[in-house]
């Protein structure tokens, strides 16, 4: 067992972007996708610092000393509706809790927002994180990046799951 890192959460800044993108990058390959499989959602892997700075999205991610750990996005759908747009990890610190902990980070940011439900479209490699979460399953959506591909869209109450 690893010894516990001191690490911080903040809000990512623009010049984050390119760090954010590579880190999606590199964490959507860890679960052995090929290289065309990639190459197809790296558009919506990549993010920008226009989308970091507007008012709308909201960014934050983890780090230890100059070493990103992860980071995770929320737009608002309604006033009472999130959308978690991405949740990654670095491979280095998969599967050491620092999943857990943005995603908790998450919801609280969500819930001081005032917002109740937070909807996430899965990848399939990580709906069973997101459902020992709390969420649940509520249906099947067309990836973005792949046409005929269907990911699990997932529903998080959080009234239910954060208090």
């Amino acid at each position: 067992m690893r010894s516990p890192i001191t690490f911080e959460i903040r809000k990512a800044r623009p010049e984050d972007a390119p760090a954010l993108s590579q880190l999606a990058i590199h964490a959507k390959a860890y679960w052995g996708y090929s290289p065309a499989f990639m190459t197809a959602c790296r558009p919506e892997l990549t993010y920008t610092s226009a989308q970091i700075i507007h008012p709308q999205f909201h960014f934050f991610l983890a780090e230890t000393g100059d070493r990103l750990i992860g980071f995770y996005g929320l737009e608002p759908c309604s006033a009472q509706e999130m959308e978690l747009l991405a949740l990654f990890v670095s491979p280095a610190f998969i599967r050491q809790g620092y999943g857990r902990i943005l995603m908790q980070h998450a919801q609280k940011q969500a819930m001081a927002c005032g917002t109740q439900t937070l909807m996430i479209q899965s990848d399939p490699n990580a709906e069973a994180f997101y459902l020992a979460m709390g969420a649940r399953a509520i249906a099947k959506t067309e990836s973005a990046s792949i046409s005929g591909r269907y990911l699990p869209l997932l529903v998080l109450d959080l009234a239910n799951c954060c208090q």
